[in-house]
Formats: C-alpha cells, structure tokens, sequence
C-alpha cells in the first residue's frame, strides 16, 4: 500500500514564512476578525510551563517565570480585541502536590505576577480559588490585589484561578447554597425538594459573570483537568500545540477565528 502524504495546514504553512511575510499573515488575520463575533468571556488553561523549560534544559522555575512573563502580553491583546473577561488557570488544586521547592518557586511567581498586574491599574482582578489552602501571606498578597482594583469598573476583568479546582468550586457552591437556605429557616427536605441549579450557580467562584464562551488549552493536552467545570457546559474549546510561553497573538488570533466560524447551539 502507498502511504499517503497528508497536506500542511494553512497556519502550518504560515508558520514558515519569513518574518516580513508572517507580519502580513498575522495582520490578515486580525483584520478578518473585524466585523465576526468574538468571545466576552475567555478561559485559558496556562499549560506547559514546565515542559518549555525542560526543552532548553532549565529548571521548572525558568518556565513558571516565562509564563507569567506572557501573561500582561495576553492581556494587552484581550484589551485590544474588546474582550471583556478573561479568566486564567495559574494554580490547580492538584498542583499544590508538588515537590515543596518547585511549589515556593512557583507561588512566589504567582504573587508577583497577581501584584504586577493590579499594580497596572488598568484590570479589575478577582481571585478565585481555595486561598484557604495556601500560605498565609500569599493568599493575603492575593487578597490585597484584589481589593486594591475593586473599585475599577470599566475594561477588562481578569480572573486569576489559584489553588482552583472545579469539583472544589461546585462543592463549595453547594455547601453555601444549602446553609444559606437552612439559615433562613427551611428544613433539608425542603431545601433538597426546592434547590435548582441556578441556586449553585449564584454561589459560584465567578457568579455575576457570565460563562466563558471560549476556552483555550495550550501545550497540545486536550482535556479541561477540571477547569471551570460548571460554568463550561456550553463553552468551545480549543486546543493550541504551542506552549503557554510560546502562545503568540497570531496563536489566540486563529483561537478567535476558530470560535467565529462555528455554529453556536447552546444545548438547543
């Protein structure tokens, strides 16, 4: 049998122009954007980290910095897009079983980066996660980020997900949506006879917000691990090879076109 050949992709094909070239390419791209639908809300799984460092045989730190590095870079192109919510997957529940030195290097990066970006004064940032299950001064450093950009209203929303893990935060939301209603006098088989889904809903890490219309993987694993769980029951996905510090704009650009060109049913 003659093995057959399959055709690059075009964004294969583009990846291989010289520079000049992949400016225009990039360019192209944006403006096909212009006038199609794009996300309010936009998760990212901030995945391989660890993995670009081991490529150019440097320690897990090297990379957690270089991917907090791209974080204000990302960002910036959220802002410019008019993206109105952006939520980023920093730490997972799972990750705070780490090796001990590996985890300071990697909660230290996280605080820095948390405080740099309410330092800017440009987001507003909430903290969503288990900060119960973190050192004390990083979850107070993470606290008083997110009370210093309280007060901005307008312009993009960033949610950082630390020590975040879906089942945590559907288990949560069910804890507070059962004391709430036995606090106000109703008996459990009242409240296991009356609860709806959108009673969880209302006690959700991100509640008021609405749910991510996109949600991007990077690093080539294709699986959410848990990442908003809930609020993703009709999200797309979309999942990029490159990793989370090689993810360049041209990468969410084609992210955003992939998104506009698909049919969104919303379960109906």
């Amino acid at each position: 049998m003659v093995g057959v050949t399959s055709r690059p992709s075009l964004s294969d094909l583009a990846s291989r122009l010289p520079r000049p070239l992949y400016g225009v390419y990039e360019g192209r791209l944006a403006a096909s954007l212009a006038n199609q639908r794009l996300p309010c809300h936009v998760g990212v799984i901030l995945d391989g980290n660890r993995r670009w460092a081991r490529s150019f045989g440097e320690p897990a730190a090297t990379g957690h910095r270089k991917g907090a590095d791209k974080i204000m870079e990302f960002l910036g192109w959220c802002e410019e897009l008019g993206i109105e919510i952006a939520t980023l997957w920093m730490l997972s529940t799972d990750n705070l079983g780490r090796r001990a030195d590996e985890l300071a290097d990697l909660l230290s990066i996280i605080e820095d980066a948390v405080s740099e970006l309410a330092a800017t004064g440009r987001w507003r940032v909430r903290v969503v996660g288990r900060l119960d299950l973190l050192p004390d001064e990083v979850a107070a450093a993470l606290r008083a980020a997110e009370d210093a950009t309280r007060s901005i209203k307008d312009g993009l929303q960033v949610n950082v997900a630390v020590g975040y893990g879906g089942r945590d935060e559907i288990a949560d939301a069910v804890r507070a949506a059962l004391k709430e209603r036995l606090e106000a006098g109703q008996t459990l088989d009242e409240v296991a006879r009356s609860i709806e889904a959108d009673d969880i809903a209302a006690h959700l890490y991100t509640r008021g917000q609405p749910d991510p219309d996109l949600v991007i993987r990077t690093s080539g694993e294709q699986r959410l691990g848990g990442f908003l769980l809930w609020q993703s029951a009709h999200s797309e996905f979309y999942f990029c090879e490159a990793y989370w510090p090689d993810f360049r704009r041209v990468d969410f650009l084609r992210a955003l076109r992939s998104y506009s060109l698909r049919e969104r049913r919303l379960g109906r």
